[in-house]
């Protein structure tokens, strides 16, 4: 195998893991399928492509454009969310309702930035180097970097703190955590932001690798994040990292050895091989209900 597509694969595979930790913490505490996150996604980063041009430099611009999507994210729950949830509404309506999120996130980016391709700047310097044959750029040296520190970051959150416990908690049984003192509304506020602060740090790292941000970009690296939850086992953060990988992997040496418009498909082809042999994913555990 070419030591270089596997490099290339696992570093854009990062970045779809980091996409598909939001499918996961979200589906493993409400059992719901979040399908605006895609375009979620695509609000970070063009919010912080936005405030990159007002010249408030890049560091304060991501920050920001971090805080404004997790934002986002809390917003699509407590207007969207919440009100079926306390309506018992079936499960059915969640999930259409998250549809008619990305849809109308999508036609607001599309209205406020246009509908074409904009340059993003570069988050890392345009050098390469040579590491046993293979040539890194320092733009995938640095996104391979920062989603496996975040990726860290998320795991230790969740398995070590306090309000991981709660989240943990939450994900076995929310009337059990209620009465237990949890204050399981703000838990499931907190798990969106935390979803959307890692899909505006995957949104901004992905838009520097290519060089471009627009508004329907997430249409299909939501896609193809939710093919990599399901086939780690949605609601895994372990499986949600071998997930995306395996169809940044896939990605990489379609598009080498069968041609560039093989690239977006061989991603749900693996996914639906997976599944004729573990429905429940690779990480994923049995009983647990998909939608």
């Amino acid at each position: 195998m070419n030591a270089q597509q596997i490099f290339n694969g696992i570093t854009i595979g990062m970045s779809y893991a980091l996409i598909a930790v939001g499918y996961s913490l979200v589906f493993g505490i409400l059992r719901l399928v979040n399908f605006s996150h895609g375009s979620v996604y695509a609000f970070g980063a063009n919010i912080i492509l936005y405030l990159i041009s007002k010249n408030i430099g890049i560091i304060p611009a991501i920050l920001l454009g971090i805080v404004f999507t997790g934002a986002l994210g809390i917003l699509i729950d407590k207007t969207s969310l919440e009100p079926l949830r306390k309506a018992k509404s079936e499960p059915i309506a969640s999930l259409i309702t998250t549809i008619g999120i990305s849809n109308i996130i999508s036609n607001l980016l599309i209205a406020s930035f246009g509908s074409q391709k904009r340059q993003f700047p570069a988050l890392f310097p345009s050098k390469t180097i040579q590491f046993l044959g293979i040539d890194i750029q320092y733009t995938q040296l640095g996104m391979f970097a920062v989603s496996l520190i975040l990726m860290l970051l998320l795991v230790a959150l969740v398995n070590k703190t306090n309000i991981g416990l709660a989240m943990r908690a939450s994900q076995q049984n929310i009337k059990a955590a209620q009465l237990m003192g949890i204050n399981v509304n703000f838990i499931i506020s907190f798990t969106f932001f935390l979803g959307g602060v890692s899909a505006a740090i995957a949104g901004s790292l992905v838009s520097s690798y290519y060089s471009m941000a627009y508004p329907n970009m997430g249409y299909m690296a939501g896609l193809k994040a939710f093919a990599a939850a399901v086939l780690g086992g949605i609601g895994s953060l372990q499986g949600s990292l071998v997930g995306g990988l395996l169809v940044g992997l896939s990605e990489s040496f379609a598009a080498t050895y069968l041609g560039s418009e093989y690239r977006d498909s061989m991603a749900f082809i693996i996914l639906i091989i997976v599944l004729i042999i573990r429905p429940n994913g690779l990480f994923g555990k049995k009983g647990v209900e998909k939608v």
